[in-house]
């Protein structure tokens, strides 16, 4: 005969397996899922996150009047930065465009960024659509600072889309690399994801 007073072993053990495989088999498929890359939606970029991002504090661009842009990371601005090429006409506009409707969509954190316009030549304008734009940053030619951006001459396979768009932190870190003609809903989404983070 059994005492029931003493506690079912069996059961307990079964009970203390199936917590064990539990915990290890969530863990297992944490790591798996890890190192084999996946990401959920939410947590993934739209543009090329830079590895390592490209350090511009130490230099210190110019505006078109002359004076100084300083990075400034207590303002808390992010900034959209392009350098397009001094013949680029249509796929500037286009851009253009494209950058002002992201700049408007951005609703009432538009004050916290800036676009910044690195021009090829002297005396150079912004096309129509951010003309006159208060987020608009007209910078003078500065080959150092075009140096700078990782990749900012377009390969042969991506010439064809335009100009790269790059997302600067406001410690002065490019962070984001957007390909020629990469969809601006992206750099929306990205940007506003970077937004909630301050």
């Amino acid at each position: 005969m059994t005492d029931p007073t003493r506690p079912p072993v069996r059961r307990n053990r079964l009970a203390l397996l199936v917590v064990a495989a539990l915990f290890l088999g969530s863990l297992l498929l944490a790591g798996a899922l890890r190192f084999s890359g996946w990401r959920p939606a939410g947590m993934k970029n739209h543009g090329e996150l830079l590895q390592p991002p490209v350090d511009l504090r130490a230099r210190v661009p110019r505006l078109a009047d002359g004076s100084a842009y300083p990075w400034n990371p207590g303002a808390r601005v992010w900034r959209i930065a392009l350098a397009p090429p001094a013949d680029c006409a249509q796929a500037c506009a286009s851009l253009a465009r494209d950058l002002d409707v992201v700049w408007r969509l951005m609703g009432r954190n538009a004050d916290q960024v800036d676009v910044l316009w690195l021009c090829a030549e002297p005396g150079c304008s912004a096309p129509a659509p951010l003309r006159g734009d208060a987020s608009l940053r007209l910078l003078r030619p500065d080959p150092a600072l075009r140096a700078a951006l990782p990749r900012v001459e377009p390969t042969a396979a991506e010439a064809a889309g335009g100009v790269p768009v790059y997302v600067i932190d406001p410690n002065g870190f490019v962070i984001l690399r957007y390909s020629p003609g990469a969809d601006p809903a992206g750099l929306r989404a990205d940007l506003a994801k970077l937004l909630k983070l301050m």
